[in-house]
């Protein structure tokens, strides 16, 4: 298949060729071979050769246009990897072979109470890495492409401990768990023997659990799938596991928790997963489902329990949580796709067929779709 050319009109400082992948429009659910402009390095700017992308299910939303926001033609992708090729004259920090990633967030404000607090992901200016809005006013493009410029305040640091591969969803999946475990003091706690759950075992739980594990807490998993038990327990270290729909189960476990973290992106009633809460107990929703959940109040007043939401995090937070990840040997377990199976694998993750994040192999292919 040929690549196909932007049409759009880009700035005069958008010099820089790239190939990648993208979804035209809402119709077919595919993403199909795109040569677009980047930006020229600018003085603050790093040039990064994309070794690997994650497959979030983000992707899917933005491909399907399901959110109703989607800026055609776009590239997904925001866990990504890979090695500075260079730097601008003003760049501190990095040089050419290093190796970094960038998350969700490409641009912000950099002057509000947000941003000076490096919670850059709350500012209202936020751009997303795709399907954002640059400070130059054009669109941005995500990681499924050979290439990316990314301003260094958006630059993370993969320690050498990390492989490039299986550290990718950690942008995205990973500090998408660990900044509400970290906001609500779950790790500070550990020491007091307190119990985590973890609603959904798929890519932002797997982390979840695994974080949950490294920092010395007890961690539950509660799923719909009694098959997902083995590997929970075997595989991740969970210490106990629930089927959410055994309602005897369940009611056994009732008031056993402190904390628990919802991955679930489908919509589903929360008041099951409140009753495992002790009093004082948090929820923190994490995932994005297309309809609302539903919230029941009773569980809320009889235990005094708080839900809340959380999104991404910022700069420095991500930093710290890479740092962590590289010192408790933490790493997404993954499956990586040659660029020629993109599609396949959109197909599969929107089946959740995938153990437990799909990541492209951006440098290893030169194949079409």
């Amino acid at each position: 298949m040929e690549a196909v050319t932007s049409t759009t009109v880009v700035p005069p400082t958008h010099t820089q060729s790239v190939s990648g992948w993208a979804a035209m429009d809402a119709s077919s659910g595919k993403v199909e071979p795109f040569i677009f402009k980047r930006r020229a390095l600018g003085a603050e700017d790093v040039a990064i050769k994309v070794h690997y992308c994650g497959m979030c299910h983000t992707d899917l939303h933005f491909i399907h246009n399901d959110w109703g926001i989607t800026m055609y033609p776009v590239v997904p992708g925001h866990e990504i990897t890979g090695v500075v090729t260079a730097v601008g004259r003003d760049v501190a920090g990095f040089k050419p072979g290093d190796r970094v990633g960038v998350g969700c967030i490409s641009a912000s404000c950099l002057d509000c109470d947000h941003c000076r607090r490096s919670e850059e992901n709350y500012c209202d200016k936020v751009a997303l890495t795709y399907n954002g809005v640059f400070w130059d006013g054009t669109v941005t493009y995500g990681g499924y492409s050979r290439a990316m410029v990314a301003h260094q305040r958006f630059v993370l640091r993969v320690p050498d401990a990390l492989p490039l591969d299986a550290a990718a969803p950690l942008l995205c999946a990973g500090i998408t768990v660990f900044s509400p475990m970290k906001h609500h003091g779950m790790l500070d706690c550990a020491a007091a023997g307190a119990a985590l759950g973890v609603v959904g075992l798929g890519g932002l739980g797997h982390v979840a659990v695994k974080f949950g594990k490294a920092f010395g807490l007890r961690v539950t998993v509660i799923s719909t799938s009694p098959a997902k038990e083995r590997e929970a327990r075997a595989r991740l270290g969970a210490d106990d596991f629930v089927v959410s729909t055994d309602e005897k189960r369940m009611k056994a476990m009732a008031r056993t928790l402190d904390f628990v973290i919802d991955t679930v992106a489908a919509q589903h009633s929360l008041g099951p997963v409140l009753d495992l809460l002790k009093v004082d107990g948090k929820l923190v929703l994490v995932a994005a489902p297309d309809r609302p959940v539903e919230l029941p109040s009773f569980p809320l007043i009889f235990g005094r329990r708080t839900v809340s939401g959380s999104m991404t995090g910022g700069i420095r937070e991500t930093q710290e949580m890479l740092d962590l990840c590289a010192a408790h040997n933490i790493a997404c377990d993954v499956e990586v796709v040659s660029t020629d199976g993109i599609n396949d694998a959109l197909q599969r993750l929107a089946r959740n067929d995938v153990r437990y994040r799909f990541v492209i192999d951006i440098a290893g292919g030169q194949a079409s779709l």
